[in-house]
């Protein structure tokens, strides 16, 4: 039997190169109307009065008073409204949706809307706490004596995830009774129970259907139960299909971004070694709370990095401001975290006068050390080698050694990370209960899950899986886009989780299935089962925070333009153990794409507000990587088999976005002679550290 990792042609290759992939916007139906959203002008205050045009036949509002349940979209905190009641909290916040058959007029008569406010002083400051978590590991942060405090500070601001395919849905009814909404999205069932609370009916009286999708990283995890809420209000009052599809500028000031960030680092110095550290991390979370508080506890979780340091001394808040809420992307929280303790480790061993390679490796962590939380690292950690790996290939040693010479303005930097795999703690067990079915019926086989390829391959994946415990054609194996309708709840599709604990359920499944193969039609169905080892108390972020941890180590050389101050990328090299690779070139296009995010986030996206409103609102203001900005990347998988996992994999996705930041704002901190202590490390900053000297 062939290796597992060897690899396939994707098997959705075709359709996505010949055209004939349905994405929402390709979705036709007969009487279907448009939707466009009235948005909020002002960053705070209240509405006193709306006057709309005189609609002709056949055009419609919808708004908050259409909404037969709750006006608010179910996530984790109850403080989104499906439309404003009056209140508004963030510029181009909803306030209704006008509807019709001619989008063109659509668009017409929402110019010609007029809306009175009350403006009151928006909040832009991070002063208004709305989520506060701390924990302590071992004494805390106590000084003793003769101890040498070394505090620094570090900002990361806003990254749009800046998919191809906009938000967009479809929604209608079947049978005058049932609403159906077919949407780019990550998690159908996030979708669903949101409807089910928005409409106030029975489960069975809302359906979703996942569209092809056109990207996503996180940012259609939680924002596309808005739409969907809103959407299917308006189905249901008007019974005609209808269309809600931003443009590009309405998506990027309208939806969610990853949080900016700021975080204070205090390293507690005894014979060379940092004996403990405390963290303050601030987090943006916009108007709305969403998911900002996993998003906190994913930082906070992370915030020793990939070493061990016994004491820890933990703190961070979400603060409420009018700006566009913030919610999940890739990394989640982890890169905002990695950013900070990665720079901090080479300042503070510079600060004391010792190599930061050097140091930073006397404070790996290692298979038995306790983790942040204090749970346990049980699994083989191979940081070492992947380190002696990446230096080889890059040879670092000589380069660092040759760069540091005046005036060269190149550096190369390197970044030690890791990423933990799968909801945060008992999140798995108590909270999405993963369900699975895998259905045989005649020669073939059906995976039945709510699991999203938004391009990363899952279609192929878990095929390719189930055709490999079963030893049958691929061909066999059928994986359709999900349907709510059909279906179990598997959870969404983020987390890194979905090969690692959707994977080893349907792996499950296919063992079962393969002792009863000659039986002629039958269903498997298994749920998640968490390793006993796993113990999480939430409250006092003490125990195993997640069940495994992939670790990753990134090399970035660049050169800095003395001119210009312009950053010119020439290589990276990039090791990372992802436990097993289900399809090595899958994992690889993985690990480019989320390098490449990784850096841009570290040297070159520019997103910030003025008075609220996001500056950079298109393609031409938002620079991400093209191709000619990417140099040459090399990357290494090497095996480490997690033993919950299908064949040993661990969680690919997330991982390699989170080392870029570090690994290019060290190298870049090497080609000037300066230290770095926020990113994007653009130009204008460069410009600011060279003109102002040395630290």
């Amino acid at each position: 039997m062939k290796d597992i990792s060897q690899s396939i042609n994707k098997v959705d290759n075709d359709e996505k190169i010949s055209g004939k992939a349905k994405y929402v916007a390709d979705i036709k139906m007969e009487g279907m109307l448009h939707a466009l959203t009235l948005r909020a002008t002002i960053a705070k205050g209240e509405i006193v009065e709306i006057i709309y045009p005189k609609l002709p036949e056949g055009y419609f509002v919808v708004d908050y008073k259409d909404i037969p349940g709750k006006n608010i979209v179910k996530v984790i905190f109850d403080d989104m409204p499906i439309f404003t009641t009056g209140k508004i909290t963030y510029l181009h916040e909803p306030i209704a949706l006008l509807i019709g058959p001619d989008k063109f007029l659509v668009n017409e008569l929402l110019k010609q809307v007029k809306v009175t406010y009350k403006e009151e002083k928006p909040l832009f400051d991070w002063v208004d706490s709305v989520i506060h978590y701390e924990f302590k590991k071992g004494e805390g942060f106590k000084p003793k004596k003769g101890d040498i405090i070394i505090e620094k500070s570090y900002e990361t601001s806003y990254q749009e995830q800046l998919y191809i395919e906009t938000q967009g849905m479809i929604g209608y009814m079947e049978d005058n009774e049932k609403i159906t909404l077919v949407g780019s999205i990550q998690c159908p069932y996030y979708v669903k129970n949101a409807l089910v609370q928005a409409l106030d009916v029975e489960d069975k009286l809302v359906r979703v259907i996942q569209a092809t999708v056109g990207g996503a990283f996180g940012g259609k995890e939680e924002f596309p139960s808005l739409i969907a809420c809103q959407l299917a209000v308006a189905v249901k009052k008007i019974k005609k299909p209808i269309r809600l599809i931003y443009e590009r500028e309405e998506d990027i000031l309208s939806t969610t971004k990853r949080h900016p960030s700021k975080t204070t680092l205090k390293a507690l110095m005894r014979n060379d070694k940092i004996i403990s550290l405390a963290v303050k991390v601030g987090l943006d979370g916009g108007a709305n709370i969403g998911l900002s508080g996993v998003v906190l506890s994913r930082a906070l979780i992370a915030s020793s990095g990939a070493y061990t340091i016994d004491n820890l001394d933990v703190q961070g808040d979400v603060f409420r401001t009018n700006t566009v809420p913030n919610g999940a992307f890739r990394g989640f929280g982890a890169p905002q975290m990695m950013f900070a303790i990665e720079m901090f480790v080479d300042h503070v061993a510079k600060k004391i006068g010792k190599d930061p390679f050097k140091f930073r490796v006397e404070h790996l962590a290692k298979q038995g050390d306790y983790t942040s939380t204090m749970g346990l690292y049980r699994d083989p950690i191979l940081l070492e080698d992947m380190i002696n790996k990446a230096m080889e290939v890059s040879d670092y040693k000589t380069k660092r050694k040759l760069f540091d010479q005046k005036d060269s303005y190149k550096g190369i930097g390197m970044s030690i990370f890791f990423h933990g795999c799968g909801f945060t703690g008992s999140g798995e067990k108590n909270h999405i209960k993963a369900k699975v079915k895998l259905k045989k019926q005649g020669d073939s086989v059906e995976i039945l899950i709510a699991a999203v390829d938004m391009g990363q391959g899952v279609k192929t994946s878990f095929r390719k899986l189930v055709a490999h415990i079963l030893d049958i054609e691929i061909e066999r194996v059928i994986f359709n886009n999900p349907d709510t309708d059909y279906v179990s709840d598997s959870g969404p599709t983020v987390a890194s989780r979905t090969m690692m604990i959707v994977g080893g359920i349907v792996a499950r499944c296919a063992k079962e299935m393969k002792e009863r193969f000659s039986e002629e039609n039958f269903i498997v169905e298994k749920v998640y089962e968490q390793p006993s080892y796993i113990e999480f108390d939430e409250a006092t972020f003490t125990g195993d925070a997640y069940p495994a941890y992939s670790w990753g180590v990134n090399v970035v050389e660049v050169e800095v333009d003395p001119v210009t101050y312009q950053v010119k990328l020439h290589k990276t090299w990039s090791v990372y153990d992802v436990g097993k690779a289900i399809d090595e070139r899958m994992v690889y296009g993985q690990a480019d794409g989320g390098l490449a995010q990784g850096l841009a986030y570290g040297y070159l996206e520019v997103m910030n507000h003025k008075d609220g409103k996001i500056m950079q609102k298109n393609m031409t203001d938002y620079i991400i990587p093209t191709a000619m900005d990417m140099p040459p990347m090399e990357t290494y998988l090497f095996d480490n088999p997690y033993a919950y996992g299908p064949y040993g994999a661990k969680g690919v996705g997330e991982l390699s976005l989170v080392g870029g930041a570090p690994a290019v704002a060290k190298a870049i901190e090497q080609a000037i002679k300066r230290q770095v202590y926020k990113i994007p490390v653009t130009p204008e900053y460069i410009m600011e550290l060279v003109n102002n000297g040395k630290d």
